[in-house]
């Protein structure tokens, strides 16, 4: 074979190479039940199923990895990650990151309290001398997270932060309401912790992009088909496979924002 043939045959084996490679994410998140978890050896949940539905429309293959929080934020501004699956949009995170303009999902972070140790909470006011229980990383409402009436204790999982409230070493916990729905059901804990009515704050939840080369392309690609999707009736389907623990609230409370001064 000539030369220059075996030269353009190897070029052209590395560019295929390299189109493979880009074609393949490696995408990271927390345990967040019921939006995104693993099980059985395998990641299951409804953002989760949603984001994999669409990336494999797009062609995309994806390597998932679940991990503490704050590891995955540092992971994809590193560059050691592709991206991050069910995170909010915050101004701190866009010199790194690229947002589709279209959410997976929304959720409402409530307060969970101990059965044995009732507080009433109407008012920021309320939890003045409190311990909170929050999670390393995750972002909350500003006033929330600023304020200095009360102690936020993290903890390093939301199943820690359940075993704190119980044992008495945290007065309050916040968390979404789903995910502290799902998770108190599991551990058995329905007559034990209350969901109260206030509402911390509410989000939307986003495909997380690092800046890389097409990435921001992408971000735009997965917006439009995420839309395409969510007219399809595989993403009702999804939804309702995982919505059970939203749609019977056992805690029957009127829920309302947190008066919160801005």
């Amino acid at each position: 074979m000539p030369a220059f043939i075996r030269f353009f045959c190897t070029l052209l084996l590395a560019c295929l190479s390299s189109l493979a490679q880009a074609e393949r994410l490696r995408l990271v998140s927390d345990d967040w039940a019921p939006y995104i978890y693993w099980h059985d050896g395998q990641p299951k949940g409804s953002d989760y199923e949603v984001a994999n539905e669409v990336l494999k429309r797009l062609g995309i293959d994806v390597d998932w990895q679940l991990l503490p929080w704050k590891r995955c934020l540092a992971m994809v501004e590193q560059g050691q990650a592709d991206g991050v699956l069910d995170i909010f949009q915050a101004d701190s995170r866009k010199s790194f990151m690229f947002y589709p303009d279209e959410p997976l999902s929304n959720v409402e972070f409530v307060l969970f309290q101990n059965n044995a140790r009732p507080h009433a909470v109407e008012r920021l006011e309320d939890l003045a001398g409190l311990t909170i229980g929050t999670s390393p990383g995750y972002t909350y409402s500003p006033a929330f997270t600023e304020s200095p009436l009360f102690r936020r204790e993290p903890a390093p999982t939301l199943e820690a932060n359940f075993g704190k409230l119980m044992l008495g070493r945290i007065d309050l916990l916040v968390t979404d309401r789903r995910a502290g729905r799902q998770l108190r059901r599991q551990l058995g804990l329905e007559q034990h912790i209350q969901e109260l009515p206030p509402v911390i704050g509410r989000h939307s939840q986003y495909l997380g992009l690092a800046h890389k080369p097409g990435r921001e392309r992408l971000a735009q690609a997965f917006a439009d088909e995420l839309r395409r999707f969510k007219q399809d009736p595989a993403y009702a389907a999804i939804n309702a496979r995982y919505d059970g623990d939203t749609r019977n609230n056992p805690d029957a409370v009127e829920q309302h924002e947190l008066s919160i001064p801005r």
